[in-house]
């Protein structure tokens, strides 16, 4: 069992506490927040738990052998650099970091103290995009085309836009589910908040065959929609995260394509057939994506793992992000991956 620090007890703080107090593997050691009103409401559940607005007290205490970050992204890399130059395990909110540069020297960091850096990619711990991947990976042919909408009314933020608040949960879904990596991104966005970051946003991504990954991101919508659509050579995947049942349909549809006889002008006529087969939708584990992904936090601390989201994973992630925002600056000028900083 190895002991954890929850820094930062705003909005997904509460989450990471009480799974972590929840968990068989991890014990609750610490909480720490610099506003000292919401360390009295940590007291009154967790009487035994250490509270502080001091992150070096928590630290300083041998009991905590790894630090859960859920604080705002612009102070991720000083928070996470300082627990692991302390020899502290790190777990992190998404995104890993603000920027590419930021990402790549947590993950140096980490190899070179042989530390766990695992980022809270929470929805490549779901049940629904574990079958994604398991299906992406085993029954769907060639992937065609990956194509996802996360749009809702707010909430608005005033420090990072839209794509890095919600593209960043598609973007690591896709970084799970594909076997490729993408090699260019283009976005185009706007705000209709003046002075604030962009409020909607279209990514799109080009992969180095003839896959195409397409995102829409959405501050401003009348109705809340998270969909997933994934299509591929033998079946397609229809992934609705707001379905309180049956969250991934697989169809049995498709085309096929095939050469005609020569014409008389010897130009190939190209004849599409339509399959429609059958729809199911498969059985899903229901267990809370935190819980699991804490649990194997504190497992790949122990036994010395990788976690599945793991800061290459993150880093992954911040570097589309990265691009993404350069391209959409440029007016969706396509920008090539290559021209964001690699990590070996």
């Amino acid at each position: 069992m190895i002991g954890i620090a929850v820094v930062g007890y705003g909005y997904w703080g509460p989450n990471l506490v009480r799974n972590i107090a929840d968990c068989r593997n991890a014990k609750l050691v610490a909480v720490c927040d610099l506003r000292k009103e919401r360390l009295t409401a940590v007291s009154a559940r967790y009487p035994s738990v250490q509270i502080s607005d001091d992150f070096e007290q928590v630290l300083a205490n041998p009991a905590v052998d790894a630090v859960a970050i859920a604080t705002p992204v612009s102070s991720h890399f000083r928070l996470a650099m300082r627990a692991m130059m302390a020899g502290k395990h790190v777990f992190i909110e998404k995104p890993i970091a603000s920027s590419v540069e930021e990402a790549q020297k947590l993950v140096e960091e980490a190899a070179r103290r042989n530390l766990v850096l695992a980022v809270d990619h929470t929805f490549v711990h779901t049940g629904a995009v574990k079958k994604m991947h398991e299906l992406v990976h085993n029954g769907l042919g060639d992937i065609y085309y990956y194509d996802s909408v996360r749009v809702n009314l707010g909430l608005f933020q005033h420090d990072v836009s839209v794509i890095w608040d919600l593209a960043v949960h598609d973007l690591s879904i896709m970084d799970y589910v594909l076997n490729e990596r993408p090699v260019a991104v283009s976005a185009a966005g706007m705000s209709h908040v003046p002075g604030q970051p962009a409020n909607i946003a279209y990514l799109n991504l080009f992969f180095p065959g003839n896959l195409i990954a397409h995102i829409h991101v959405n501050w401003l919508a009348p109705v809340k929609v998270r969909r997933t659509l994934i299509g591929g050579s033998n079946k397609m995947i229809v992934y609705d995260d707001l379905e309180p049942s049956e969250k991934i349909k697989v169809y049995d549809k498709g085309i096929t394509v095939k050469e005609g006889e020569a014409q008389r002008e010897n130009v190939y006529q190209q004849l599409v057939g339509y399959r429609s087969g059958d729809m199911w939708a498969p059985h899903l584990d229901m267990t809370e994506a935190l819980s699991g992904e804490l649990s194997e936090f504190a497992d790949c601390v122990m036994n010395k793992k990788t976690p599945t989201a793991d800061g290459h994973a993150g880093l992954r992630v911040v570097r589309i992000l990265e691009a993404a925002t350069q391209s959409l600056a440029q007016r969706g000028r396509v920008i090539e991956l290559d021209e964001v900083r690699r990590v070996a």
